[in-house]
């Protein structure tokens, strides 16, 4: 029996359930860098001695760099164990600014490290599935400026089932022991590989919103510079800063290799990736779809096939802005690249057909709040089916840094004026 208080005692005030106290609004933040999650295939899991039966990364470090797209006096870290095949202990992080600023730097600028930190604690578990976000830390970041993350996991992850994401461009540093503080690491060993960090967040002040730029292999950065910060959305990030109605748009590139639309490639396909990699994401404004030429190549290259494939993307972008919509965001729609001479391109043309068709939706069908013509942005003029030669990595599929900047340049920054 619950009992009364004597007659005459004070009484406490209700206790309100599910409501913060008045004196602390909700601070708002925004991500300001990040990367697809992916399950790690072998070919790209940490070389021997840093991968073992069971286990990776025991006992060892783990340095990195990321470009954020718009600084803050504060930051707050986010680690992904989204295809961990076990728990993953955190035993300590840092941040620090890598020496002379570089991109893949292994050395940090001596004394600027400090400790991340989780719910109070240096350490941290993150549950198979799930993700981890630091507590704020007192760290000034500029725009546009790449930062050090370091990790030292004392026990490894118990599993060879881990969370990467490939496609870096950006050299990350493992070496063995507990080396979080250390201003350099010799003798570590250089993996061009992204592994457990997902993102990056900053306090967003007024006019601070995100653009997600959900793609493949060409917003991914295949064929651009390792280390040099050359895709096409680096690039159309210089072009936004140098604005002001777009200086406080920050990009956060949500793009894979080999990834498709309709069906999972190299990673979830993008309609079930769409609520972990976009709409989960904070202070998202815009999304900016540019995927669909996996779709195409990875069907077989009949006639009835390639029909089928082209009406089910319709479909699937359809699906991708009625979901975006629903939560306010706008959705841009960019045009397939083509890839006459690689290996998608058939002798019948059934691909590059599907892919005019396709091309024809995005540009026509005004379900996209803007359209972003690539295809005309970087194909031969004399051979249309084709890419440039100026802009052709090579494989007649990817683009090189011209070809990048060509795309970034065909963005008109006006599409992400904020206020």
């Amino acid at each position: 029996m619950r009992r009364q208080p004597p007659a005459g005692a004070p009484t406490a005030p209700p206790r309100a359930f599910g409501t913060a106290p008045s004196s602390t609004p909700t601070e708002r933040w925004v991500h300001t860098w990040a990367s697809m999650p992916q399950l790690t295939e072998p070919a790209n899991m940490p070389p021997a001695p840093f991968t073992r039966d069971g286990a990776v990364l025991a006992d060892a470090t783990l340095r990195q760099t990321v470009r954020v797209s718009v600084g803050g006096d504060r930051l707050r870290l986010r680690f992904s164990n989204a295809f961990g095949g076990a728990p993953l202990p955190l035993t300590a992080v840092t941040v620090a600014h890598p020496r002379r600023g570089r991109a893949g730097a292994g050395e940090v600028e001596p004394g600027t490290a400090r400790a991340a930190t989780f719910h109070g604690k240096t350490s941290a578990v993150v549950q198979p599935g799930a993700q981890v976000v630091s507590d704020p830390l007192p760290f000034p970041v500029g725009d546009s400026a790449n930062l050090t993350v370091t990790v030292h996991l004392a026990q490894g992850q118990a599993s060879t089932d881990i969370t990467s994401h490939p496609g870096s461009r950006t050299t990350s540093h493992l070496l063995a022991g507990n080396h979080v503080a250390a201003d350099a690491l010799p003798g570590a060993t250089p993996v061009d590989h992204w592994y457990f960090l997902s993102g990056v967040e900053v306090p967003a002040g007024p006019g601070t919103a995100a653009a997600v730029l959900l793609g493949d292999s060409l917003t991914d950065g295949r064929g651009s510079t390792t280390n040099g910060n050359d895709r096409w959305p680096d690039l159309l990030l210089a072009r936004l800063r140098a604005h002001p109605a777009t200086a406080g748009v920050a990009l956060v590139n949500q793009a894979a290799g080999g990834n498709r639309v309709l069906r999972d490639g190299l990673g979830p396909n993008a309609l079930a990736r769409l609520d972990r990699d976009v709409l989960a994401h904070s202070g998202v404004a815009w999304l900016f779809v540019f995927e669909g030429v996996n779709d195409l190549g990875c069907a077989q290259a009949t006639e009835a096939a390639q029909k089928q494939v082209a009406d089910e993307l319709v479909d699937g972008y359809d699906q991708i802005v009625v979901r975006a919509h629903a939560q306010g965001i706008r959705v841009y729609g960019a045009t397939l690249l083509p890839f006459g001479g690689n290996d998608y391109d058939d002798p019948a043309g059934c691909r590059e057909a599907a892919r005019q068709s396709v091309n024809d939706w995005i540009r026509t069908s005004g379900r996209f709040d803007a359209v972003v013509d690539f295809d005309r942005a970087v194909r031969d003029p004399a051979r249309p089916a084709r890419l440039r030669a100026s802009c052709d990595s090579g494989d007649h599929l990817h683009l090189n840094p011209a070809g990048y900047r060509a795309l970034a340049d065909a963005v008109p920054p006006e599409l992400f004026a904020t206020g």
